[in-house]
């Protein structure tokens, strides 16, 4: 006789539900037992666009497995939505690939103009932006020097730090603007706008200086076109026009524009609920980290999102251009924490901190509610691990000592290619002891503001491939802890028995890549959700 009870029937298909939801993974995790050839040929556009979610050994590209792990271990089983708090410099919340995944506080009403919820912020609706209209800042090093001379080890630190890099300013500042001129030059001779290293090739010239820079030109030209040389010179030129006027500029006093004193922690409340900021353009760092962690799957358009299903993105602005405040960055942390995030992913840092005592407590404070803090290991090709411990902030150990608190995992950058010289970005930071693992971030393309998709690439792409992984353990396995997702994160992960080049310039070099950091791993989505369900049933 055929069941009819709609109560009774209901609570048995929830129950057949829960069941398929916990059936028990019996996949084998993936491991380099054999020599993999490497992929010789160039990837394609598919393939470089969504590279960080392939295979190592379905596509001889080392991404972590998302395809893999969706195809195979993910279908028809059920998860409970993740809060993944964003600390970056905003986010285009209304980019119409991250519009449905963006957190709504529902304690909130919006527009009231009162704290609904009264957690010192009104109208937070999506996140709250602790630099309000501010968009440029100072080093931190500036901001020490303008304290005035104490004879401190850090003062004479801050100040040879600030000749170095006033000085490339300078250097990087006027080759830009030679090159510009050099450009105007040529489009000048060749009567194009878009001229080709064919036209140079062809070109008579009279001018020395333009001889001598036509070759690079040529050399350039063979690989990129004449549009995208001009992108890359003009973005040239504004980070060293914004590193004269802004970083480095010992007059200019960004947070008289805020109206805060960083300098006491007390005093909350400031800045606003304009979670992109103040215009689009300042929100691009934010808005491809928030994408690559959760832009919709499989709709055709821009990339894939490593987690989009299961993730809710909590926009929380504290990092400017320039130096983040640790008032900032320990207050943002807290934020994300009270309102619900498990995951945040900090995609910043510095190496000067004037009150690095706050973002330790908050920290702690993140690991005592049970969030894991997602961050990138930076992007100077730098051994974390040198003279005993590079002064690199934020970190879980207080620069040189033991870790004070299990849930805060350092993400070094990838690149796309299995080999020596390919696998480890040659600007990823890395250190047995500084780095905890290794993921994608080597051009990963991502929302970027109004409407746009870009490749861009740092450790601060690499964190987020592994805060996406992170939220997705977290959502299928909501039981288990921070802690034992950074686990899940290292252990789990590829272990690549090969030499590697690591850092540029003078400071390159070639290592094994298990000493590049603690794990020795490549984040592997796929074996990390086995893992978590084997470590959920207790085995």
């Amino acid at each position: 006789m055929k069941f009819k009870s709609i109560y009774l029937s209901a609570a048995l298909a929830l129950f057949l539900a829960s069941c398929g939801s916990s059936k028990k993974i019996t996949a084998t995790p993936l491991a380099i037992n054999t020599t993999i050839t490497a992929k010789k040929a160039d990837l394609t556009d598919t393939e470089e666009k969504r590279w960080s979610h392939l295979d190592l050994f379905n596509d001889t590209i080392p991404g972590m497995s998302v395809d893999r792990a969706y195809s195979t271990l993910l279908q028809g089983r059920k998860a409970t939505k993740i809060i993944v708090g964003v600390v970056d410099s905003g986010v285009d919340i209304e980019h119409p690939d991250l519009q449905g995944v963006i957190w709504t506080n529902p304690k909130e009403i919006a527009g009231n103009g009162i704290d609904d919820d009264n957690n010192g912020y009104i109208d937070d609706i999506h996140g709250w932006n602790f630099l309000g209209d501010i968009n440029h800042e100072n080093m931190e090093f500036i901001r020490i020097l303008k304290k005035g001379d104490d004879g401190s080890e850090t003062y004479k630190r801050a100040k040879a730090k600030y000749d170095e890099e006033y000085n490339q300013a300078l250097a990087g500042k006027m080759q830009m603007d030679f090159i510009l001129k050099a450009d105007k030059k040529f489009q000048e001779l060749t009567g194009k706008e878009n001229y080709t290293a064919e036209d140079l090739k062809a070109l008579d010239l009279k001018d020395p200086s333009l001889t001598s820079v036509r070759s690079q030109f040529v050399m350039i030209l063979a690989q990129i076109s004449r549009e995208e040389l001009a992108k890359e010179v003009n973005s040239g030129v504004e980070h060293y026009t914004n590193e004269i006027e802004y970083h480095l500029n010992l007059k200019y006093n960004a947070r008289e524009i805020l109206g805060d004193n960083p300098d006491d922690f007390n005093s909350r409340g400031y800045g606003n609920n304009n979670v992109i900021g103040p215009d689009k353009d300042g929100a691009k760092h934010g808005t491809h980290v928030s994408g690559i962690i959760a832009q919709v799957r499989n709709n055709g358009i821009g990339g894939d999102g490593v987690a989009s299903d299961v993730v809710e993105i909590m926009a929380v602005r504290a990092v400017p251009d320039g130096d983040e405040y640790d008032k900032d960055v320990a207050l943002a942390i807290r934020y994300a924490v009270d309102n619900g995030a498990k995951v945040i992913n900090g995609s910043f840092g510095k190496y000067f901190s004037t009150h690095s005592e706050w973002v330790y407590d908050a920290i702690k404070y993140a690991g005592e509610k049970d969030v894991l803090i997602v961050c990138a290991a930076g992007n100077e090709g730098a051994y974390l691990d040198k003279n005993g411990g590079v002064e690199r902030y934020p970190n879980d150990n207080m620069v040189t000592g033991p870790e004070f608190s299990d849930n805060f995992i350092c993400i070094g950058a990838l690149n796309n290619k299995l080999t020596e010289k390919g696998l480890v970005a040659p600007f990823s930071n890395y250190g047995k002891n500084n780095v905890d693992v290794f993921s994608p971030g080597m051009r990963i393309y991502a929302t970027t503001p109004d409407n746009h998709y870009e490749f861009l690439q740092g450790t601060s792409m690499a964190s987020p491939n592994a805060a996406g992984v992170a939220a997705l353990i977290r959502a299928y396995y909501p039981k288990l802890s921070a802690s034992q997702v950074k686990h899940i994160l290292m252990d789990s992960g590829l272990a690549p028995n090969m030499q590697v080049q690591v850092g540029e310039g003078e400071d390159q070099k070639v290592i094994m890549f298990s000493e590049a950091s603690k794990s020795g791993k490549i984040v592997n989505a796929y074996n990390a959700l086995i893992m978590a369900d084997q470590i959920s049933r207790g085995k």
